[in-house]
């Protein structure tokens, strides 16, 4: 049995202090049972009492102005998704409503929101962004080696690109719907349909008269030569692209847009556009007089075009 002084060698045995309750102990364990509650609800306790979210309209990039009436730019907006109405490479088009509760104030939208560079499938981008500039070099650099963050910036890039474009043509009245707002990749546009959430149709689903299909290829020129004013074409233009409601017709999906004097490969591109698009007309008895030749002209002309510019189409 050891003696007393060999007790000494051993350290006194530490006691267990209790910890002074602090001020806000009480509030944080109110917080832990509520957010736990919260979660086994599959409630969010910040989210509004309807729908999926608060409105974003604060802190996004807005529209050009004056904006439609129907736009809806109050707070206490509430956002509910209401279905998918398209899924794409780069992007998914979503229907939503932005309503204020308890007011009749609401207007259906659709948002487009881009993938991320993990999910995006662009694989032939490089041609649209020749003559596209950012502030630094190193992001150009990035983009152009196809690095993580390079990705990411492409993908804000085509929603950027969108947006710009968009505003830009719709103050000057061209045929593209109205550009609500844009937060970060998500771009919230008019939604061009019925008021019940029943899209327009696209030009490739209809089966005009010749009367109807003169008025369409006719309204199709001007919205083109409205993008040709700007220096601007479509840059993947199709009968897929183009929506007609109620007998207007409206030019979609614009984040390749090609700006056809900066970039290298525009006249290409502006060529490519009037060909496939035009062939389509063509094949269902567009007289050829009024054909994509003479589109073609009009359009190199509004770019102030030399007449004997030559493409990979001719």
């Amino acid at each position: 049995m050891p003696d007393a002084e060999s007790y000494a060698d051993f350290p006194e045995p530490r006691r267990n202090r209790r910890r002074r309750p602090r001020f806000d102990d009480e509030e944080q364990r109110h917080d832990e049972q509520r957010r736990s509650l919260d979660e086994r609800a599959g409630t969010d306790p910040d989210g509004p009492p309807s729908g999926d979210r608060w409105s974003t309209w604060d802190g996004a990039a807005h529209g050009p102005q004056p904006r439609p009436s129907w736009v809806v730019t109050e707070h206490a907006a509430v956002d509910t998704e209401l279905g998918v109405l398209k899924t794409g490479k780069e992007a998914d088009v979503h229907l939503i409503e932005r309503a204020v509760p308890g007011s009749g104030r609401r207007a259906l939208m659709a948002a487009k929101r881009y993938r991320g560079a993990e999910h995006r499938m662009f694989h032939r981008d490089a041609g649209y962004l020749e003559g596209r500039r950012v502030r630094r070099s190193r992001e150009t650099r990035a983009m152009a080696r196809r690095t993580a963050f390079g990705r990411e910036l492409l993908s804000g890039q085509w929603a950027d690109a969108e947006f710009s474009a968009l505003s830009r043509l719709w103050a000057d009245g061209v045929a593209v719907p109205y550009p609500v707002q844009l937060a970060g990749t998500e771009l919230l546009l008019e939604f061009v349909g019925t008021p019940d959430g029943t899209a327009a149709p696209r030009l490739a689903q209809l089966r005009p008269g010749p009367d109807e299909l003169c008025d369409l290829w006719h309204q199709l020129g001007a919205a083109l030569r409205g993008l040709a004013r700007h220096g601007m074409t479509h840059g993947d233009l199709s009968a897929y692209n183009v929506l007609v409601a109620g007998g207007r017709l409206v030019l979609i999906d614009l984040p390749q847009v090609v700006d056809v004097v900066g970039n290298p490969q525009g006249p290409e591109y502006l060529a490519r556009d009037v060909r496939r698009i035009g062939e389509w007309f063509t094949a269902r008895g567009l007289p050829s007089d009024e054909g994509p030749a003479v589109l073609l002209a009009d359009l190199r002309a509004e770019l102030g075009m030399p007449e004997h510019t030559q493409t990979s189409d001719q």
